[in-house]
């Protein structure tokens, strides 16, 4: 099951993940699955206040926070690149964050780029500049991210980015 975007003009940042898995869409939810950290990671990195679940993912439009999906596309990887770009130009957030190494890899390829690791990548979409996050996957548990012992620090990272961006309305 594909899920909707989560998007709207003007957000702090959209969190571009890999089209969801077959729990998140049984269950009608962005990043709804049991072993994932996404909902964990974006409160104690600061992006949210308060502790949230999958069941509240549309307060995130609230908090400044946005979710689309990089959905694989039968035209290939380069149709599915030009859809991301094209709903974030939509959108113009202020800084696109991709989640995951798998999903920056799979932007790149579709964008004829190079992938990039974690943090900042040399390149941007739609003229927003992209933050490479640590998969939230419960399958992406180890010890090392890129030079750094956890999946927070990179996390906590991009929410001071986005605490310094943010306009108070």
């Amino acid at each position: 099951m594909l899920l909707p975007d989560l998007l709207a003009p003007g957000l702090d940042v959209v969190l571009v993940s890999t089209s969801g898995g077959a729990c998140a869409g049984d269950r009608g939810h962005h990043h709804a699955g049991p072993g994932d950290d996404f909902w964990r990671l974006l409160h104690v990195s600061g992006l949210v206040p308060e502790p949230l679940a999958a069941a509240d993912e549309e307060r995130l439009l609230g908090l400044g926070i946005g979710l689309l999906d990089l959905v694989p596309d039968a035209d290939g990887p380069t149709a599915a690149a030009r859809s991301v770009a094209n709903r974030v130009a939509a959108h113009a957030p202020g800084v696109v964050a991709l989640h995951g190494k798998g999903t920056a890899a799979a932007y790149a390829r579709g964008a004829g780029l190079r992938p990039a690791p974690l943090g900042w990548a040399p390149w941007t979409i739609a003229d927003r500049p992209v933050f490479v996050l640590p998969s939230a996957s419960g399958a992406n548990r180890r010890r090392d991210y890129d030079g750094r012992p956890d999946r927070e620090s990179w996390w906590t990272e991009l929410a001071a980015t986005v605490r310094g961006t943010r306009v108070a309305s």
